[in-house]
């Protein structure tokens, strides 16, 4: 009999531990102003069944649109995009309980950040309105202090209302964390900057830059797992275009679209993702279209086209798939959910499983451990 309770104890054990392996922390950042919406709420996601609960949030955290979580996982930083009044934000992170608590603020020192990336020294922001990228210490807090770099980008573009100006919209550091990328939809180019993580002002440094097509408005890239290629979305023209990658420099070596051939209204070309495998691109487009296109990544680099659907909401601004490569959450702006869709690991399929995140205006994903 007690030989029976000792294996009852270790299948439940077992059975305990497999589950917590099976479960993520799903942090979504918000808009806060045009609906009522907290700011910051953590979710429980359960990577076997794709359901989910909620486990906490903030409170009164004005417009978080987009965060970083810190390597040690014990940090969150998110914008505060609110025009001249912009700032960004440092939380301690309690993974177990989903906790974030507010730790400082710091001055965005330009309009409209719209994207945030961290590393063990540094926090970098890039300002959409202020055409600017920021960048600031960590302290041995977790806090951050002000911006001890601040780079201008310069010039304009064709599209006279949306290129009337720089436009940063993304900073990425590479692979190797010597470099960090920065799209500009103002000025249609791709900068690569030579990244110091601990230079006391001159953290990044201009190595490179490459112009796209005049009018597409890079938004969004993304690296291959292996670094060797970078996939750029252009928002304003759908263009998908492909590099080839090494020491910070980009050489295109092809394009495709995300627009279907016979597509005819309106769009804007939103977020762009590998499968953890690696076999598979993802790539969002909102105004008239809302949809998701579907790549497969061939061995050189090059993109094969396995067509788009809906994603069965208005406004897909961000998307995430999680870290088993199972499923994929989409984030819609304006029909105010998350749409969880499960992924054919095999064909990179996705099919609706019927599951929905309500929440207000949901603009960024990212899963953390729990």
């Amino acid at each position: 009999m007690k030989n029976s309770y000792v294996v009852l104890l270790l299948i439940f054990i077992l059975t305990s531990v497999q589950a917590q392996k099976n479960k993520f922390n799903l942090l979504i950042g918000t808009y806060t102003k045009g609906c009522e919406s907290k700011g910051i709420y953590t979710y429980d996601f359960d990577t076997n069944t794709g359901s989910f609960n909620l486990k906490s949030a903030t409170e009164n955290v004005v417009n978080p649109s987009y965060l970083t979580v810190s390597k040690n996982n014990n940090y969150v930083y998110s914008v505060n995009e609110n025009g001249a009044e912009s700032t960004v934000s440092s939380f301690g992170y309690t993974p177990s309980s989903g906790k974030l608590s507010f730790l400082n603020n710091q001055s965005s020192k330009g309009a409209d950040p719209c994207y945030i990336i961290n590393d063990d020294k540094n926090v970098i922001v890039a300002n959409y309105s202020g055409g600017n990228i920021s960048v600031f210490a960590k302290k041995s807090d977790g806090s951050i202090a002000e911006a001890k770099q601040v780079i201008q980008h310069y010039g304009k573009g064709i599209n006279a209302q949306r290129q009337e100006a720089p436009h940063v919209h993304m900073v990425h550091f590479s692979p190797d964390r010597k470099f960090v990328l920065s799209n500009d939809l103002g000025t249609d180019k791709v900068y690569s900057y030579q990244y110091n993580s601990n230079a006391a002002n001159e953290v990044l440094k201009i190595k490179d830059s490459i112009s796209v097509k005049s009018g597409s408005g890079p938004r969004h890239l993304t690296f291959s797992n292996d670094g060797k290629f970078v996939y750029l979305l252009q928002e304003l023209d759908g263009a998908l275009t492909v590099f080839s990658y090494s020491n910070g420099i980009l050489k295109k070596i092809d394009e495709t679209t995300i627009l279907a051939k016979d597509f005819k209204g309106t769009f804007s070309s939103a977020d762009i993702h590998i499968s953890p495998d690696g076999k598979f691109l993802y790539a969002t487009n909102r105004g008239e279209a809302n949809t998701i296109s579907i790549f497969k990544i061939l061995k050189n680099g090059k993109l094969v086209s396995k067509g788009q659907m809906s994603t069965l909401g208005k406004g897909p601004r961000n998307f995430v798939i999680d870290p088993t490569g199972k499923f994929l959450l989409v984030g819609h702006q304006y029909t105010n959910d998350v749409v969880i869709f499960k992924r054919n690991l095999t064909s990179g399929a996705l099919t609706d499983t019927g599951k929905r995140i309500a929440l207000c205006s949901p603009v960024c994903l990212v899963f953390t451990k729990n």
